[in-house]
């Protein structure tokens, strides 16, 4: 136990390559952006961020199989509509893992997509819906949802590589709507190898980010949403 002048000489003895001289970089960073555009399809604004909104879900996909076979227990997964999935990967013959979706199961036209809101949320970890999700359509306060483009490959440019998802939406709802939050939804399945069982988990949100300042697209007009993960930037 340290009492006494030990206690304010603590930090010196710090080793020095344990402090943060200003040198090091992040290994991982994740940035939105959004381009607006209106009717004539001229840029109005450029929106951009970091963005650093996991959510519960994506920490439960991304836990180590040894924790799943050392605690003999699975993780549940909550899909937008409040649903629940057990999710249990390992090695043999029993444990789950993910699959894709294919045409053999019930399933979206998606394995991935970015979807937009009005609403906000204090803590994105717990989220597991947006909290004003903006519907697709043209009708009023919807917006058309293009395809969702997926990363083809990852880009390298030096020490740094990255790959971004996009997706497009056109306003044709005949007034201005404001876009506040957005989130990254998978389209999930799960199989297990012993019965090839599968089960379709529903749309799980994974990543989730209220905009640092509101979006607003004119009728007419579109916006596009780029979400870039990228490391050793």
């Amino acid at each position: 136990m340290m009492i006494g002048k030990e206690v304010d000489d603590a930090n010196i003895r710090m080793p020095e390559d344990a402090r943060d001289t200003g040198n090091h970089v992040p290994t991982f960073n994740a940035y939105l952006t959004a381009i607006v555009r209106d009717s004539e399809g001229k840029i109005i604004k450029v929106h951009r961020q970091r963005s650093h909104s996991p959510t519960a879900n994506f920490i439960g996909l991304f836990l180590p199989i040894a924790y799943f076979s050392t605690n003999n227990t699975s993780f549940t997964l909550t899909n937008t509509g409040g649903g629940t999935c057990a999710y249990q990967p390992g090695l043999g013959g029993s444990p789950q893992d993910i699959c894709y979706p294919t045409s053999t199961f019930n399933h979206n036209t998606y394995i991935v997509m970015i979807q937009a809101g009005s609403g906000q949320q204090s803590n994105p970890y717990t989220a597991t819906a947006l909290a004003a999700p903006i519907a697709n359509g043209s009708g009023a306060g919807q917006l058309v949802y293009q395809p969702v483009t997926p990363p083809s490959d990852i880009t390298i440019n030096g020490n740094t590589a990255y790959f971004y998802i996009t997706q497009t939406y056109n306003n044709l709802s005949g007034g201005t709507i404001t876009i506040t939050e957005v989130g990254i939804i998978l389209e999930l399945q799960v199989v297990t190898y012993s019965n090839s069982a599968s089960t379709n988990c529903g749309n799980i949100l994974v990543w989730y980010d209220v905009l640092s300042s509101p979006i607003s697209v004119p009728n007419a007009g579109n916006v596009t949403i780029y979400y870039t993960f990228t490391v050793n930037p």
